[in-house]
């Protein structure tokens, strides 16, 4: 576990119209990590609950570690209810409070993070909306780990100070289109893609960020360099979860010290993969990633 990674954040079930599925960003990432090979625990809270055990007996039957997953004996597990209306754009109602605003920094979690053969944690902007699962995020956040913030900024569980905190602790930044725009803005009149970039790049000294941009694919920069790969043309089911594939995919591909420009393209093919399924957790054939658009 040379490379271990320690996915920190949510976990629940997205209620669709007609179905309901197993989702929660940083979750969706520490299963497609997984799927890719990858040796990665995951960090959360359920309740004591059909929905939490439900979320527990899929993670077995893939074989993700789950023995940093906390038990919550008064909270519900989380639930978020998506709006479907376009498949393009879902709208997300995250329903508050949930069992996994309350993780706990436990000593086996502070283990984890201090042993040696664990270089990377993953955290979002979501995870640490209340003050408990917060104050363990800052505990995490001290070790001397790689550092992966997948920025979701869903309102109104966010703020500028806030976000402004997690950008200075990160290594490596993925956002999409819409969430760049609004946190460059905050500092200068928006621009382009690669000015932004560089300007968030200089301020927060991140040397690595990664902009989602849908179907028109996604851009990198890395080593002070810029890098863009086109959108792959899928048949949408839903867009649910296609950025935490993809971060998963350019992590994975980070890890196995691929070239940058290889790390977009795979990353960019999950993701678009992903988006062909329903569902942030889809079961996928991993030979068929770099299959997309063929």
């Amino acid at each position: 576990m040379a490379n271990g990674i320690v996915c920190f954040g949510e976990m629940l079930w997205d209620i669709l119209p007609e179905k309901e599925l197993p989702g929660g960003a940083v979750m969706n990432v520490a299963y497609h990590l997984q799927k890719l090979g990858e040796q990665v625990s995951l960090v959360s809270r359920v309740g004591r609950d059909a929905r939490g055990q439900g979320l527990l007996d899929m993670l077995h039957r893939f074989g993700l570690d789950t023995s940093l997953v906390q038990i919550d004996e008064q909270q519900e597990t989380g639930k978020v209810y998506a709006d479907m209306t376009d498949p393009h754009n879902v709208h997300y109602d995250i329903v508050y409070p949930a069992a996994w605003d309350f993780i706990e920094y436990t000593p086996v979690l502070s283990a984890r993070l201090k042993d040696t053969a664990t270089r990377y944690i993953v955290f979002g902007s979501l995870c640490s909306r209340d003050k408990v699962s917060l104050h363990t995020l800052q505990q995490a956040l001290k070790e001397d780990v790689v550092k992966v913030l997948d920025i979701n900024l869903r309102e109104p569980h966010y703020t500028r100070a806030h976000v402004e905190w997690l950008l200075t602790e990160c290594h490596v930044l993925k956002l999409n289109t819409a969430e760049l725009e609004l946190i460059s803005g905050w500092y200068h009149p928006y621009v382009d893609k690669e000015q932004a970039v560089r300007m968030l790049s200089e301020r927060f000294g991140i040397t690595t960020i990664v902009v989602t941009m849908g179907g028109e694919g996604a851009l990198l920069f890395m080593n002070d360099i810029f890098y863009v790969e086109p959108g792959i043309a899928v048949k949408v089911v839903d867009t649910i979860g296609s950025g935490d594939a993809f971060l998963a995919g350019f992590l994975h591909s980070i890890i196995r010290e691929r070239a940058a420009r290889e790390c977009l393209v795979f990353a960019n093919a999950l993701g678009a993969l992903v988006a062909s399924y329903a569902g942030g957790a889809p079961d996928y054939n991993v030979n068929d990633i770099l299959k997309q658009g063929n």
